[in-house]
C-alpha cells in the first residue's frame, strides 16, 4: 500500500532511477545509484539503502522476474506522515518502491529512429536532479504524438536544452559530435556518460555546448541517449529530415560500441549496427 498521503503522491517529493538490464546484467548500476543519491541529497530525502543493500534488491527482482532484457524502476519519496503539510517533518522516513519490466532494448527504435518536434521548455529550473516532477515531459510526449512524431527536443531561450526524457546529439557537417554541457538545466544521463567514456580511441571529436534548433535542423545526424531507448537516432525534427532521413554512420558506430559495453552479440541482434 501506498498512503494517499505519501509526499511522492501530493507534492512529488520523489528521486528515482531507471537501469537497464541486459543479459540478466544491470547496465551502468553505479552511475545510476550515484545519482540517486546526489538526488536525494539534493531534495532532502535520506538513502533509505547503501550500495550493496541497493545492488541486492536489484538483483533479488532480476532473479525473481527472470529478467534478461528490460529495464529496473526505482522511486523514493519522501514518505507519509498522516498529513498534508509542504515543510514536512524534521526528518523523513522515505517510501520506496521498484519494479521489473521486461522490454526488447535494442530493437526497432534503435535500428529506424524516431521522429521529433521542437516544443518550449517548461520544466523547473533544477533539472539535474531526477525527480518525478515529470508533468511537463508528459505533455511533451503528448504534444508530440498529436503531431505524428515520438519525442520533443525541448527550447529554452533559442537553445536545446534536452529531448523529452533523454539527452540531445547532434553530428555537425564536419563530423564533431555536439550535446550541451551539464549543467543545472539538464540531466547528467548516465547513458550519456556511458557514451562519453567510449568516445576515447573512436576517432570522434566531442563539442559540449548548446546548440540552437536551427544547428539541429542543419546537423548531419541526431540522437538521443537515455537508459531505456540506449542510443535512439533522430531522422526528423517538426517533419524535416535530418541529414539523409536515416540513422547516420556516426550514431551506428556509437551504438556499436555501447551494445559491444554493454555485452551483446552485435551481429545477431544489431547487425544494422555493424557498419
Amino acid at each position: 500500500m501506498v498512503s494517499p498521503f505519501d509526499r511522492g503522491f501530493l507534492f512529488a517529493h520523489a528521486a528515482y532511477e531507471v537501469t537497464a538490464v541486459y543479459g540478466g546484467r544491470l547496465v551502468d548500476f553505479e552511475g545510476h545509484m550515484s545519482r540517486l543519491d546526489r538526488t536525494l541529497t539534493g531534495i532532502a530525502l535520506p538513502n533509505p539503502l547503501g550500495a550493496e543493500g541497493w545492488a541486492k534488491v536489484h538483483r533479488d527482482l532480476i532473479e525473481f522476474n527472470n529478467l534478461t532484457e528490460g529495464l529496473i524502476y526505482l522511486q523514493v519519496t519522501g514518505g507519509a506522515y498522516g498529513m498534508r503539510d509542504f515543510a514536512g517533518p524534521e526528518e523523513f522516513e522515505p517510501t520506496v518502491f521498484l519494479y521489473a519490466d521486461t522490454k526488447q532494448l535494442i530493437g526497432e527504435t534503435a535500428r529506424d529512429g524516431v521522429r521529433a518536434i521542437f516544443l518550449d521548455d517548461m520544466r523547473w529550473k533544477r533539472r539535474d536532479m531526477k525527480t518525478t516532477q515529470l508533468l511537463s515531459q508528459a505533455l511533451a510526449y503528448r504534444a508530440a504524438r498529436e503531431a505524428g512524431a515520438d519525442t520533443a527536443f525541448m527550447v529554452e531561450d533559442g537553445q536545446v536544452t534536452e529531448a523529452a526524457s533523454a539527452n540531445a546529439w547532434i553530428v555537425d557537417e564536419a563530423g564533431q559530435l555536439i550535446t550541451r554541457e551539464l549543467s543545472s538545466s539538464i540531466l547528467s544521463g548516465i547513458t550519456r556518460a556511458g557514451v562519453l567514456a567510449l568516445l576515447e580511441g573512436s576517432g570522434l571529436t566531442l563539442v559540449e555546448r548548446s546548440f540552437t534548433p536551427e544547428e539541429a535542423l542543419a546537423a548531419v545526424e541526431a540522437f538521443t541517449t537515455s537508459a531505456g531507448a540506449m542510443i535512439a537516432p533522430v531522422i526528423a525534427i517538426d517533419g524535416q529530415p535530418i541529414g539523409n532521413g536515416k540513422p547516420g554512420p556516426v550514431t551506428r558506430q556509437l551504438q556499436r560500441l555501447y551494445y559491444q559495453a554493454m555485452g551483446a552479440d552485435v551481429a545477431a541482434v544489431a547487425p544494422w549496427a555493424m557498419g
